[in-house]
């Protein structure tokens, strides 16, 4: 592979000379493909390797196309760089109660995902990401990971001043020079320059600045880079520390993991470097802001329950229905945490939210149309749908959204699933259905042809 000359000598230097050229020995290797199971969906039988790091994260032998498997698109597992999947490690240590989270520069959303599932009972996660094409992609993959405990918000990080003390624990994967996507993009390594690392760093600085009200004292914060430079990692965690007043944490790690540790200066910080990590580029630190105050708790907010008769039919179509106010906006019936209402209720008055909570149905003619974010959700009642199983040419037809035909079946609304996952929902007219899979979602390409 080859690298600008400028990165060459300052990596070269950062790193010495036998790591660097480990480094680069990795460098032209083929990069890593690892999984995340989604452990609410289906278990981890398989016999794949296992990512130290993580319960979940597994390392596949050779990259399939996952556009071609039904339980991809149906949220049972998320195609993350392993090295990443590490912040498991962190939330184990440092969060042992319920909290409510920011993923700030969220997309696609490997780390919400992972947070998702990591997070104890209870806690909410907001996951934000500013690029509008971006956040729709985030929403896409919150929602098929199916935790009603989401919120996910388009918005400038500025824009959450208007939450002080809102957060327990605020993740910050910064946009950064992208060094650690040079096995996998070589746009990354033609778009590399020393003046892009130096507007990085100011463009993380200023992003912590932002953030920084909105985290209580107290709480935490993970910030992370998948960049090589000490500008941005060991620099950027010291300024932290020292300009935004809070204290480094260290974190236990297997001592056959491969982690390296601060290349500049003695801070606990965790890099993950090829040739010596199975991944890709990755730097992480984890910091306590100082002070302690509680959590802000946002005023009593109105709502607009759902009519009985409809909401009685609601409660029918989810588990553990008294966890949940059933709250009308609009034509939409929304099932929202109880503990989290509020909460939920006060980001949408405030700031753009492109999916919160459970979306349950639309109402129209004083009828319920079930929405395909209901059939991804982990708290579906199976039994409240006529159940279809489809092997996978009909699914993967369905995710295409081409017209099927369910003779077989009662007309009505029909959960379709495969392998037992629901995929989506349908809704069966006699002698055709209705295909319910958002357009938006569809695979582009001719299943026949994957």
């Amino acid at each position: 592979m080859e690298l600008n000359t400028v990165f060459v000598d300052r990596t070269e230097l950062l790193f010495g000379k036998e790591r660097f050229a480990r480094f680069m020995e990795a460098l032209d290797s083929e990069p890593v493909v690892s999984i995340r199971y989604n452990a609410l969906k289906n278990a981890s039988d398989d016999d794949f390797e296992m990512v130290p790091w993580t319960e979940n994260g597994r390392y596949l032998q050779k990259r399939p196309v996952f556009t071609a498997d039904p339980l991809f698109h149906a949220g049972c597992y998320y195609v993350q760089e392993a090295s990443s999947m590490f912040i498991e490690q962190i939330v184990k240590q440092y969060v042992d109660a319920p909290v409510r989270a920011l993923d700030l520069c969220a997309a696609p959303g490997g780390k919400t995902t992972h947070l998702l599932s990591l997070l104890p009972q209870g806690s909410m996660l907001v996951s934000n990401e500013p690029v509008a094409q971006r956040a729709q992609v985030l929403a896409e993959n919150v929602i098929k990971w199916g935790n009603p405990s989401a919120v996910v918000t388009r918005n400038e990080p500025a824009d959450f001043s208007a939450f002080e003390n809102f957060f327990d624990l605020v993740v910050v994967d910064a946009p950064c020079s992208g060094e650690g996507m040079f096995r996998k993009d070589q746009g990354a390594v033609e778009q590399w320059s020393l003046s892009n690392v130096e507007h990085c760093v100011k463009r993380q600085k200023r992003i912590l600045t932002d953030i920084w009200p909105s985290l209580r004292p107290g709480g935490v914060v993970i910030y992370s880079t998948c960049t090589f430079n000490s500008e941005e990692n060991e620099e950027c965690v010291e300024w932290i520390a020292n300009e935004l007043g809070a204290t480094p944490l260290s974190v236990d790690f297997g001592d056959d993991w491969g982690v390296t540790g601060a290349l500049v200066g003695d801070l606990p910080v965790y890099r993950f470097l090829p040739g010596y990590t199975a991944g890709e580029g990755f730097f992480i630190a984890v910091l306590r802001k100082d002070g302690d105050a509680p959590l802000a708790q946002p005023r009593q907010q109105r709502f607009q329950p759902v009519a009985s008769k409809l909401k009685a039919v609601v409660e029918g179509w989810v588990d553990n229905p008294a966890d949940f106010n059933f709250v009308q906006q609009g034509e939409r019936v929304v099932a929202m945490p109880r503990e989290h209402t509020n909460a939920m209720l006060a980001l949408q008055q405030k700031m753009r939210v492109l999916h919160c909570a459970l979306p349950l149905a639309d109402v129209k003619n004083n009828k319920l149309l079930p929405l395909h974010q209901l059939a991804m959700s982990n708290l579906l009642n199976k039994d409240a749908f006529c159940r279809v199983e489809l092997e996978c040419e009909r699914a993967l037809a369905y995710l295409h959204r081409e017209a099927l035909s369910f003779e077989q079946a009662p007309v009505g609304y029909l959960l379709l699933t495969y392998k037992g996952v629901p995929i989506g929902f349908a809704k069966n007219i006699g002698n055709r259905a209705n295909n319910l899979y958002p357009a938006e979602w569809r695979i582009r390409k001719n299943p026949i042809e994957l």
